[in-house]
């Protein structure tokens, strides 16, 4: 046998040390672990915290008057509320503002849908409708409102031309203000009004049809009422 094989030495198993509180990789271990407790405490923070803003009550349509009677506070959360641009209930109401545009009812009022009574332009005209109006004719609804003229009476009537007679419509896409039916006793001879905000380059067409022989209808726009 070879003796000097004998002679190595023995091998020493190596011991694993226990860090320190110094070493780097403990170090960062811990903030890794503070971060994480940090950032998932103001997650939590942030999807529990609510704001009031405005919504209103019932349906808003251009120049109707925005006060605390029309419109009821609610707490949104943060997020929802931090890009919209909505109108806070932390101040005051804005003095003598209105609707510039329709707001559907429940719905938060955005900041840049009231303003000015100046800046609303259009201008509301009764319509008596020859007919019951449609269930689906609301406040906030958008209509078209159509004119059929009266055929003439008398000598020559037979000759007047058909497009004469011919429906069209006076203003489309117009909103609904208001809405009178009448009830009671007058429900079976009364005619219904509907108030329509029109803007003012359609006034002089439906002005002229109000005063002619004819008849009204106001119809509904699919998917337009709020």
């Amino acid at each position: 046998m070879d003796t000097a094989l004998l002679d190595l030495p023995a091998p020493t198993a190596a011991r694993l040390r226990r860090p320190g509180w110094r070493d780097p990789r403990l170090l960062a271990g811990i903030a890794l672990v503070a971060a994480a407790v940090a950032l998932g405490a103001w997650a939590v923070r942030s999807a529990q915290a609510t704001v009031p803003v405005y919504a209103t009550r019932a349906v808003l349509v251009p120049g109707t008057s925005v006060d605390a009677a029309a419109l009821v506070v609610v707490d949104v959360r943060l997020p929802e509320i931090a890009s919209g641009g909505y109108l806070s209930a932390l101040e005051p109401l804005p003095e003598d503002v209105v609707a510039l545009r329709t707001v559907g009812a429940g719905e938060l009022v955005p900041q840049d849908a009231v303003g000015a009574a100046a800046d609303v332009a259009l201008r509301p005209v009764a319509i008596p409708v020859r007919a019951a109006p449609s269930d689906a004719v609301v406040p906030g609804a958008v209509v078209d409102v159509w004119f059929t003229p009266a055929r003439p009476t008398g000598a020559g009537s037979d000759d007047a031309p058909a497009a004469e007679l011919a429906p069209r419509a006076l203003a489309t896409a117009v909103t609904v203000a208001e809405v009178r039916r009448p009830d009671g006793a007058f429900s079976a001879s009364g005619a219904s009004v509907v108030h329509v905000l029109v803007p003012q380059d359609a006034l002089e067409p439906l002005l002229e049809a109000l005063s002619a022989d004819g008849g009204l209808d106001v119809l509904p726009v699919p998917g337009g009422a709020r």
